[in-house]
Formats: C-alpha cells, sequence, structure tokens
C-alpha cells in the first residue's frame, strides 16, 4: 500500500496518546478516515461535527491529554467551532482537523472553498494550514504541545485535499514527545503570600478549574486544614473541594448574591487557587476590588480592577500548595501564627452558614412531593442515584443554576459545567465521551429540553456504538432560564416558549428507552434503572420552574441583586 501523509498524520496521533477520534468524514478527507481503520484508534461517527466537538473537548476535559475532532472541509469544519471555543474558554486541550481544498484551487474562488484558518484563530491557541506533507510531524507534535501546555485549550489543522493524500517518504516518522513540567514559586512569593494570608482578619479560598485540571484535590485540602479557613469553589471548579468537608461553603457564581456570596462580602484576603476570570467576574466576589488577592496558578492572572493581586505564585498550583502549607506550619511552631483551631472564621456565628442554608434547601427539596416535580427535589434525586465518583453533565439553562448551587460535589470533575462559553448543548453528547473514559463509572446527562433538541440526533451514536447513555430532561417547554431573566428584570416574558416531541417515543425511535415521569416518587426509581442500564434511557421530567423566582426573591430578601 502506498503511503501517504494520512497514514503519517494517523501515526503522529497514535505517537500522541490518542484513543478517539469523533467526527463525520466527507470527500477530502478520506485517506485519513482510511488509514485509522489500520490504526488502534477509535473513529465514532457522530450525526453532528458539533456534538463531536463537544465529546472531544469532555474527553479532554477528564483526562487532561488532547483528543480530536474531524470533519471534512467548509461546512463541515465551521460546524466544529462551537466546540472547539467551548474548549478554549473552558481551558480544555482539543485538536480540531478538517479537510480543505486543495492547493490546485486554494488562491481563487472555488466549490466550498473558505479560508478557514482565520475563522479559527480567534477561538484557539493556534491555527494553522498543513503547508507540506513533509510538515506533518512537526506540525502535529506542536499543535499538542500547544492545546495540553497550560492555560490549555483548542489548537486547528486544515489539511489540504491533495496533502492529505500525497505520496509521503518512508522515513518520515513522528517526533518524540517532549514534557513540559511546571515551575515552582520562588521562596519569596511564598512569604509574600503568607504575610498577606497572616495579616488577614477574614481571608477565604476561592478554588477554580485550574486545581481540578492539575488534580491538586489533596494539597488544596492539606493547606485549608492548616490555615483553618473556609473554601468556595466556582461553578467549574465543583468537587475540587468537597462539599461536606467541615471548611466546605459550596459554589459561587449564581446571578444572585447567594448564600455562599456572604463569605466574600466578608473577606479581607482571597486565595485564588486555579481560579480563571472567565469562571465568572470578580465583581461578584470583590465588588469594591479592596480584598487582597493570593493568586495561585500556573501562568500570571488576567488584569481586572477587582482582582487586584497583591502575590501571584506562578508555577504548579500543587506544589505551590505544599509550599505554603509548610511555610505555615513553621510559622505557626514559631508562634508568628495562630494554630488552624484559633483562626478567625469568615462569617461570624450569628451571620449566614453558607453550607448549612444549602443543605437545608437541598433537604426540604427531596421531601417536596409536588408535581410538576419540583427543581430541589430534581437535585436531590440525582444526587441520591449517583455515587461520589459517578459524573454529572448539567447543561446550561436553569439546570445549571440548580445543579451547580445546589448539587453537592465531593470529587474533582465529576459535575461537568460549560462555565466559560457556557454553551447550551453540550452534555448529551459530553456524556458519550464521559462514559468512553470512565466506563466503570455511572454518567448523567442533565439537560433541559431546549438543550435535549440541540443534540437528541447523537442517540442514534450511542445505540449503534454501543455506549450506555442516561439523558435526564428536565421539562418545560421553553428556555427557563432566559424566562427566568426577563421575568425578573422586566417583569415579563417573550419569545421563549416552544413544543416538544413525545420523548418517550423519540428515544425508542432510535432504538433506545424512554420514561415519562407522572409523580414525584418516580424519579429516582427511573434514574436508578436508567444508570444500571446498559442502554439508552432517555429520562422526560415536568419540572416546576415557577421555583426560579421564588428563590431569587428570597435570595433578594438577603441583599439586593449583584
Amino acid at each position: 500500500m502506498t503511503r501517504t501523509a494520512a497514514h503519517l498524520l494517523v501515526d503522529c496521533l497514535e505517537q500522541e496518546g490518542v484513543e478517539v477520534v469523533f467526527g463525520i468524514p466527507g470527500e477530502e478527507n478520506i485517506h485519513f478516515v482510511d488509514a485509522l481503520r489500520d490504526s488502534p484508534i477509535r473513529y465514532v461517527l457522530v450525526r453532528h461535527e458539533q456534538a463531536a466537538s463537544f465529546m472531544a473537548e469532555i474527553w479532554g476535559r477528564l483526562t487532561q491529554r488532547a483528543a480530536v475532532c474531524s470533519a471534512t472541509l467548509g461546512p463541515g469544519a465551521i460546524n466544529l467551532q462551537l466546540g472547539v471555543a467551548d474548549a478554549t474558554t473552558n481551558s480544555t486541550p482539543l485538536i480540531a482537523l478538517s479537510a480543505q481544498v486543495g492547493r490546485d484551487r486554494s488562491y481563487k474562488e472555488s466549490h466550498q472553498g473558505i479560508d478557514l484558518v482565520p475563522m479559527f484563530a480567534p477561538i484557539t491557541k493556534w491555527s494553522a494550514l498543513v503547508p507540506t506533507p513533509e510538515s506533518v510531524p512537526e506540525i502535529v507534535r506542536k499543535a499538542f504541545k500547544t492545546a495540553q501546555t497550560e492555560r490549555p485549550g483548542a489548537v486547528y489543522l486544515a489539511v489540504p485535499e491533495d496533502i492529505e493524500g500525497a505520496e509521503i517518504a518512508e522515513d518520515l516518522r513522528p517526533l518524540r514527545i517532549d514534557r513540559v513540567r511546571p515551575n515552582e514559586p520562588t521562596d519569596a512569593q511564598v512569604e509574600r503570600a503568607l504575610d498577606v494570608l497572616l495579616a488577614a482578619e477574614r481571608p477565604i479560598v476561592l478554588a477554580g478549574h485550574g486545581a481540578a485540571r492539575e488534580g491538586a484535590q489533596a494539597q488544596l485540602i492539606a493547606f485549608v486544614e492548616r490555615a483553618g479557613i473556609p473554601v468556595a469553589s466556582t461553578f467549574h471548579g465543583k468537587g475540587v473541594f468537597p462539599d461536606d468537608h467541615p471548611l466546605g461553603l459550596g459554589a459561587v457564581g449564581f446571578m444572585r448574591h447567594d448564600y455562599v456570596n456572604f463569605g466574600f462580602d466578608a473577606a479581607d484576603a482571597i486565595v485564588a487557587v486555579g481560579y480563571e476570570l472567565q469562571e465568572f467576574d470578580p465583581v461578584k466576589i470583590n465588588p469594591d476590588g479592596d480584598a487582597e488577592i493570593v493568586h495561585v496558578h500556573r501562568f500570571p492572572a488576567e488584569v481586572d480592577a477587582h482582582y487586584p493581586v497583591a502575590v501571584g505564585l506562578h508555577g504548579s498550583i500543587a506544589r505551590s500548595l505544599e509550599l505554603l502549607t509548610a511555610g505555615l506550619a513553621r510559622r505557626q511552631e514559631a508562634g508568628e501564627a495562630s494554630a488552624p483551631n484559633g483562626a478567625p472564621p469568615v462569617l461570624d456565628a450569628g451571620s449566614c452558614d453558607a453550607s448549612r442554608m444549602l443543605a437545608d434547601e437541598l433537604e426540604r427539596g427531596a421531601a417536596d412531593d409536588r408535581f410538576p416535580v419540583a427543581p430541589q427535589r430534581v437535585v436531590a434525586d440525582v444526587r441520591a442515584a449517583l455515587d461520589r465518583e459517578d459524573v454529572v453533565l448539567a447543561d446550561t439553562g436553569a439546570v445549571k443554576m440548580w445543579m451547580a448551587r445546589l448539587y453537592p460535589t465531593y470529587a474533582a470533575n465529576t459535575c461537568l459545567l460549560s462555565n466559560g462559553l457556557s454553551t447550551m448543548g453540550f452534555a448529551l453528547p459530553g456524556a458519550l465521551a464521559a462514559k468512553l473514559v470512565l466506563p466503570e463509572r455511572r454518567v448523567l446527562a442533565a439537560c433541559g429540553d431546549g438543550a435535549f433538541l440541540m443534540h437528541a440526533q447523537e442517540l442514534e451514536t450511542a445505540v449503534r456504538e454501543k455506549i450506555p447513555l442516561c439523558v435526564l430532561v428536565w421539562e418545560d417547554d421553553g428556555y427557563g432560564l432566559i424566562e427566568w431573566k426577563m421575568e425578573m428584570e422586566l417583569g415579563r416574558s417573550s419569545s421563549v416558549r416552544f413544543g416538544n416531541p413525545d420523548v418517550v417515543a423519540f428515544a425508542e425511535s432510535f432504538g433506545g428507552r424512554g420514561v415519562r415521569i407522572g409523580a414525584a416518587d418516580e424519579l429516582r426509581p427511573a434514574l436508578d434503572e436508567g444508570l444500571s442500564s446498559d442502554g439508552v434511557t432517555v429520562i422526560a421530567c415536568p419540572v416546576d420552574y415557577r421555583e426560579n423566582l421564588r428563590l431569587t426573591d428570597r435570595l433578594g430578601e438577603l441583599t439586593e441583586a449583584l
């Protein structure tokens, strides 16, 4: 068989440790798809390129290794863009490959010819055209190195049709992989950070997704327990600090001033661990810009008036936390600092206890038997159905708001949300990728009816590829979050209501199983059965979103909206 650049490209992907490519083939990349037939790399044929990009994103988020999504040129490549942008804004490594017109017609107007490289440039860390067959090893190595180096993100490569099928020399081989090792913060940075921490009367820790990315949960817990100060996570960082830890406050990022925000109202110093500004606006936790910020991350912080960095610890997050913990112990032993049990609490005894109030709200929800089902009851039943290490993907919409603020999470990357781009439609296709990465865990896609229909065609992918899939559809026949925002700010809503298909019949038409919830006590058994199934299950659960405004009204009585 003639060895082509497509074979070399596949060899390079194997060298990078790629296990799966999600995509749809086209006329212009048939050599690449054919070369994958003789490779251990699994090609998962999807039903929409956008779904392929979401699958690659979730694979990358769970493994911290760039997965690959693939498409043909023109419209196929353009369809990849939403998941590519989502990966970059969510700091997730991803490689997007597409075909491109051959060099014989790239200089002129031609069928399906569009300059894709500049289209992808604003939503990637690097966007490039493969210029020659011989450049494949270098350009692929650079793509993976760029995507996986902090801050991780997406890379796009366009492969012209004539290059993909071009014959190459037998001695062309993939490049050796060089591993990038993070630096450590300097001793001076650590000491200055300790000075800020020990001078504060009411410090608090904000844990972001960067800490989850690095697997720094154990180091974070050790530091917090030594310091004796409470921790809130971002929505995107849920689980990096366990919500049932005595010093855990819960997640911050809701559109109103939620219980957890009270900890930041009182704080005069914030130790931000792996936090990135795209996760949510720092004005919500430091409105006056007067709290001292200790920024612990692999890279410097973005400039923002409400995020004034007093000290930056740039390097390995885990190592930075170890050095802070050791330095704090040293100062405590020298009598320069209080022992953990003597540290001042961030919240006064008479103030709001965020974790207790969230737990009380969830407990009340678990006992709520109304129908349509209360959102709090849905969250409580999902939490009861899933083990601590199981994974739920909460799609963007009202479902995200309820899950992000109320769903207790105990391990990193077990409650996945999009909080950089906050795009709809990622949860269902993303759940397929999560199940491929973590076949031993139960995986649930929780999405509103609007998000569900954006990628419901991937039910067929799950059936065909024999990937167990359980989808919980929160039904309200509308775009619930937009309606919530309209009612809250305008006093009325419009253009947010729609109709739905018969979800049970719809799931069955793809070869899956559909369940319609008719009473609150039917949800938990349906979840248990669906999560234990080897097939595809879609559960349609009508939800009482009148609770949306009731929640924001209750929170508004505590404080004004931010």
